[in-house]
């Protein structure tokens, strides 16, 4: 049974005086304090918006009623559809999905137990086991091919990933050639340029740089995809005691602000671009201040960015599902599950990251792929929660069965019994004498056979006269 878009929302780390209080510094240190803003064509719009510009310092400030006015401009959900309509979600309110993350530099054997710089290649075959995949809903380009120049790097990246599943395609862009080269390659797979705007097959990400600053590569790009009509992620990655402080509050304070700068700046250069507030918000390691991935804090952190998009009425794409272990083991295993199951039973919308990456995110692991999509599938029988009504309750069946009886034969445990229990494909549920039997494999064994069997098995690509045009049409793809 797949469970994707249930409601979220029973786990509520912030308080509704809580929520209002982050909210109101918020809109305190966008209208006292303000942001720098480094793209002039962004500096300008803010100045035709009404913000407070001092163009010697690059600073803007806004009044908290037009900061509320841009945030309603943008759409409170935001549809992304896959090339198959089955794999279509649809971002906002408590609904959650849950998906890959990147940008990895390279790839982890558990075998060899080395890792290697990341490939075209490798990128493909995560796509494909993606596609194969029930419990990992989008699927977010998850690595960078290091062999390729930075200027091949958008085109055969997005190809990648339209050429190998038939789910939503995410991913970040290094230039605007990159924007304008992948839009027509979606473009050309939609089978239009308006079909592909009324059904986007694609996404894009352009990330805030914290504390309060907008990048002018960034703030172009943002300018330049809000124009375009595609998606838009605006997340921002404030780190705790780094480039925030070290408060939990204090970093969700700097998250808001951060994210929601994007989120303005893409409805002033297009009103009702599909924007999605976004959170890559974690802690630093105290002993060292370096970036940590799977601390239950990044956890707290997007569960209550949820609450705060929530607030907002914005699609929300959270981060969990990570791991700082460089190897598939315990650690790796229960910091996966944590922050997942954190952010999903907040109601966050879209959980990035949340198959496949280990080491601070350097790395990715084809193995953990197959893991995670365990722990996932696990964690959306968790939203889904406890269902009472008539039927489950069962009084009628507990009557007719009564004392010292059992329940193992009844109609409605036949009924029920697939539907009210998450029936997992790769935990071992056998006794030890069975799984010795069978080879006493480890997870990571099984999940490596399960690899093979998905890419041995995986059978999409784009239809041939499709798949041409896009080869023909593009510069620099690798075929």
């Amino acid at each position: 049974m797949i469970r994707r878009g249930l409601t979220g929302g029973s786990f509520k780390p912030l308080t509704e005086e809580a929520i209002a209080k982050i909210h109101q510094t918020a809109m305190r240190v966008i209208e006292e304090v303000g942001f720098e803003v480094n793209s002039e064509t962004a500096l300008q719009l803010f100045e035709k918006a009404g913000a407070l510009v001092d163009q010697e310092k690059h600073r803007v400030r806004l009044p908290r009623e037009k900061v509320m006015e841009l945030i309603q401009m943008a759409p409170s959900e935001v549809r992304l559809c896959g090339q198959d309509e089955k794999h279509d979600v649809l971002l906002g309110g408590q609904r959650v999905y849950a998906g890959t993350g990147g940008t990895a530099l390279y790839v982890y054997d558990p075998q060899t137990g080395q890792k290697q710089p990341a490939s075209l290649n490798n990128l493909k075959y995560i796509a494909k086991l993606v596609h194969g995949l029930d419990n990992i809903h989008l699927f977010m380009l998850a690595t960078y091919p290091n062999e390729l120049p930075v200027e091949q790097v958008d085109v055969n990246r997005f190809f990648a990933g339209l050429d190998n599943t038939t789910k939503h395609i995410m991913g970040g862009i290094y230039t605007f050639d990159g924007v304008k080269q992948v839009i027509r390659m979606a473009e050309i797979a939609a089978g239009s340029a308006e079909r592909l705007r009324q059904r986007p097959i694609i996404s894009m990400i352009t990330c805030s740089i914290s504390p309060l600053r907008v990048d002018k590569q960034y703030g172009d790009l943002v300018l330049t995809i809000a124009k375009s009509g595609i998606p838009l992620v605006c997340p921002a990655e404030p780190l705790c005691a780094a480039t925030s402080p070290v408060t939990l509050a204090g970093n969700l304070v700097i998250q808001t602000v951060d994210s929601l700068t994007g989120v303005m700046l893409a409805q002033i250069a297009q009103p009702g671009t599909p924007v999605i507030f976004g959170s890559v918000a974690t802690n630093t390691d105290p002993r060292d201040l370096k970036y940590l991935s799977g601390s239950i804090e990044m956890g707290l952190l997007n569960a209550a960015g949820a609450q705060m998009a929530q607030f907002y009425r914005l699609p929300f794409y959270a981060t969990g599902g990570m791991t700082d272990s460089k190897v598939l083991d315990a650690q790796s295993g229960y910091e996966s599950a944590l922050t997942s199951l954190l952010c999903a039973l907040a109601g966050a919308n879209f959980i990035h990251d949340a198959a496949g990456l280990m080491e601070f995110a350097l790395t990715t692991c084809y193995e953990k792929y197959v893991v995670d999509n365990e722990i996932l599938g696990m964690v959306m029988r968790a939203v889904e929660g406890i269902e009472v009504n008539e039927d489950t309750l069962a009084f009628d069946l507990i009557k007719e069965v009564g004392p010292g009886g059992n329940f193992v034969s009844s109609k409605h445990t036949r009924h029920f019994l697939r539907s009210e229990h998450y029936q997992p494909s790769l935990s071992d549920r056998d006794s030890r004498e069975e799984w010795e039997a069978n080879g006493g494999k480890t997870t990571w064994e099984r999940a490596a056979e399960k690899v093979k069997e998905i890419i041995g098995n995986h059978d999409w690509s784009l239809p041939s006269a499709t798949r041409q045009q896009v080869l023909s049409e593009i510069p620099g793809l690798v075929d």
